[in-house]
């Protein structure tokens, strides 16, 4: 009751346990704070509710800037991921009198031969070496026969520091976690360095939390446990260099971090200095705790077993995906042509279908206005997605797109979505042109088009080199700026305010670099469609000045064609007269919705 008696601030400030875990809905890395009692992990974010992605933004952030957010969970419902990665771990060696005595008369120091050394041996563990709380040790049964723990005390520095002065060294330090300084002792001897020993996958186990240094004793006491048998004991006032001189010595010729791990040496009592030395082996259990940092445990795992850094490794990229922050969890999304799209459904899908194909700058809600003034969610299967890059659909930096990639896409999704022939394909504007490639490339599968506001083929000049400028100055100024280009707003302004502020928050919701790529996947399309050949019905939507050219466009069809103008339409049509343009879709889309 006592806490529940305590301030908001004071229940806040006891909140600083901190884990790193991976969230069980969207799969990315959370913090939370693990009650190491209860087992249980309460999720924080920053006062604003944005959630804690890094104990890096922990460190940046500072305590008054973070709270508790949601309920907590029990932690063994959730993978526990390492307090901090991304680094090579700094590392002390022969920093407890007795573990540099041990050490150097096993045989396996190559180092200088003396019990206690002059200056910190200083060397790195391999970022690619850190695990977390639980997981397994990989056991190199090709690569060493002594593999041996260290248990050690990890210091977290908090700020830069440059020359940092061990009077003010303190000042530096954030908190603490648990490293497990795993080392195969004979490459340790055998390459007369510690880097090639220390360093190999999973042997730098950490955790499980990271805890500030107010929350802490000034003296912590170490303890490592092997199979249940203690075989370290010893506390930070035992070190040869304190943790404010390493920090001096480290920060001498180079820049502290913030985040930098710096693990500060192991106690006495590990395998190699026993009589005869005892390695670890598939099997083993590694316990390693610390003074309010609760216990690090990790398995030694089976020689069978693969090595998991591999796998972490490969799906390491630089090459990510724009377009990704809205859908926080990916798996929603509908893989075409091995790529996600945002796709949904509505309707009874026994009913006839309907492909709904946006413009440049739109999305699939676009049709959204037409859907409901019309019913269409009951009448019919109505099948709409973002094409890539553009609403809630990703984008790869190394996919192309182009109109015959957007063509190959509506391809796998009509097959994805399990349709027959005879849709029904409603398009808008740029999406005109894809509709109208489909209809080509797939013979008997469409029955008709409904095209709103179809644009030239091909494009003319100065609307391609339109396109080219939109892609430049999206990647260069955000999509506000593309605001600001054409002369269509204010046209759609006049017609219809409403409509002016969906067209505007249409296009401030777009992806910069997807915009762009859309752009320049239009601009390069420079070929005449030869639509003499479809057999489709196909009815345009258009406005007074550009009926000619629209009729001039199906000259050729061999199905039935209308031309249909409606009244207050320029660009974007079903912002502009919903209405009007529903009431013309209506009259091609009636046979298909009756009961015949």
């Amino acid at each position: 009751m006592a806490y529940l008696q305590a301030s908001a601030a004071d229940r806040q400030s006891a909140l600083t346990n901190y884990v790193s875990y991976q969230d069980p809905l969207t799969g990315k890395p959370r913090i939370g704070h693990y009650d190491l009692a209860a087992k249980t992990i309460q999720p924080l974010s920053f006062i604003s509710g944005t959630p804690i992605d890094s104990l890096y933004q922990v460190i940046e952030a500072g305590i008054s800037n973070i709270k508790s957010s949601g309920n907590p969970f029990l932690a063994s419902s959730t993978k526990i991921l390492p307090p901090l990665t991304g680094r090579d771990v700094l590392c002390v060696g022969k920093n407890y009198a007795k573990h540099a005595r041990e050490f150097n008369s096993s045989g396996f120091d190559s180092s200088d031969k003396v019990d206690q050394p002059s200056h910190p041996v200083i060397f790195t563990k391999r970022f690619t070496s850190i695990i977390a709380d639980g997981e397994e040790i990989y056991p190199y049964p090709q690569f060493t026969q002594t593999a041996d723990y260290e248990g050690e005390v990890g210091v977290i520095i908090g700020k830069p520091g440059f020359r940092v002065e061990e009077a003010e060294a303190m000042e530096y330090v954030w908190g603490y976690t648990i490293v497990n300084d795993m080392t195969a002792r004979e490459r340790q001897r055998d390459h007369k360095q510690f880097y090639i020993g220390k360093s190999p996958d999973t042997f730098c186990p950490m955790g499980p939390v990271a805890v500030p240094k107010e929350k802490l004793d000034e003296v912590l006491r170490v303890q490592t446990h092997v199979n249940g048998e203690l075989r370290q004991d010893a506390t930070t006032k035992e070190l040869i260099f304190s943790i404010p001189y390493l920090i001096k010595t480290m920060s001498e010729g180079q820049t502290l971090m913030p985040g930098d791990v710096l693990a500060t040496g192991t106690p006495a009592g590990v395998g190699i200095g026993r009589k005869p030395p005892v390695y670890l082996s598939p099997g083993g259990i590694i316990s390693i705790s610390v003074t309010g940092l609760g216990t690090l445990t990790n398995r030694m795992a089976s020689p069978s077993t693969p090595n998991p850094a591999v796998q972490k490794v490969q799906a390491m990229t630089h090459l990510n995906a724009t377009n990704t922050s809205k859908h926080p969890n990916p798996s929603t999304l509908t893989i075409l042509n091995d790529k996600p799209f945002h796709y949904l459904t509505l309707g009874p899908q026994n009913a006839k279908p309907l492909f709904f194909i946006h413009s440049l700058g739109a999305t699939n809600d676009f049709f959204t206005p037409l859907i409901y003034e019309l019913g269409l969610q009951s009448t019919h299967s109505c099948h709409l997605f973002d094409l890539e890059g553009h609403g809630l659909s990703p984008t790869h930096p190394l996919s192309e797109l182009s109109l015959s990639s957007f063509t190959a896409d509506l391809a796998a999704l009509s097959i994805h979505a399990n349709i027959p022939e005879g849709a029904t394909l409603i398009a808008h504007s740029l999406g005109c042109l894809i509709a109208l490639n489909f209809t080509l490339s797939h013979p008997g599968k469409v029955s008709q088009l409904i095209l709103l506001g179809p644009p030239p083929m091909p494009l003319p000049e100065p609307d391609r080199a339109k396109l080219y400028e939109c892609a430049d100055i999206a990647r260069t100024q955000g999509m506000s700026a593309i605001l600001n280009l054409g002369v269509e707003d204010e046209v759609v302004q006049a017609v219809n305010p409403l409509g002016f502020a969906a067209l505007r928050m249409s296009l401030l919701g777009q992806d910069p670099e997807g915009y762009a790529k859309g752009c320049t996947a239009f601009a390069d399309f420079t070929e005449m469609l030869d639509i003499g050949g479809i057999e489709a019905g196909v009815h345009i939507i258009t406005h007074y000045a550009d009926q000619p050219r629209c009729e001039d466009l199906v000259s050729g069809v061999k199905g039935n064609v209308l031309v249909e103008v409606v009244q207050d339409v320029e660009s974007w049509h079903l912002f502009e007269n919903p209405q009007g343009v529903a009431k013309a879709v209506k009259l091609t889309l009636k046979p298909l919705g009756s009961s015949e």
